[in-house]
C-alpha cells in the first residue's frame, strides 16, 4: 500500500514563492510573444530561439522548485521516521529524475 503524497508543499519560504511567481509570468509573457509571432508568420529559427528561451526559463523554474522540494518537503519526509513516508519520497524523487 503506497502512501498518497501531500497535495501542498511543506514550506516555501516567501522569498521563492516571489521568485517563482516573477518568473512564471515572464514565462507566460513569454508564450504569449510566441503567440504573436506565429501569428505574424515570422521566421521559423527566430521562433525556434523564443521556444528555447522560453523552454530554459521553465527549467529554472524546475530547478528551483526542485530545490525547495528537496531542502523542506524530502528532507522533513525522511528525517520523520515513517519508514513509508520516506520511501514514497524517494521513489518520488527517482521517478521525478527520469523526467
Amino acid at each position: 500500500m503506497t502512501t498518497p503524497h501531500p497535495t501542498h508543499a511543506i514550506h516555501v519560504p516567501a522569498e521563492t514563492q516571489v521568485a517563482l511567481t516573477k518568473r512564471l509570468r515572464r514565462i507566460e509573457g513569454q508564450v504569449r510573444g510566441l503567440q504573436r509571432m506565429v501569428d505574424e508568420h515570422r521566421y521559423c529559427a527566430d521562433i525556434l530561439v523564443q521556444i528555447a528561451s522560453v523552454q530554459e526559463a521553465l527549467r529554472s523554474v524546475g530547478k528551483l522548485l526542485l530545490q525547495n522540494h528537496l531542502t523542506h518537503c524530502a528532507a522533513t519526509a525522511i528525517r520523520s521516521g515513517d519508514a513509508a513516508e520516506a520511501e514514497r519520497v524517494v521513489s518520488e524523487l527517482v521517478e521525478l529524475w527520469g523526467k
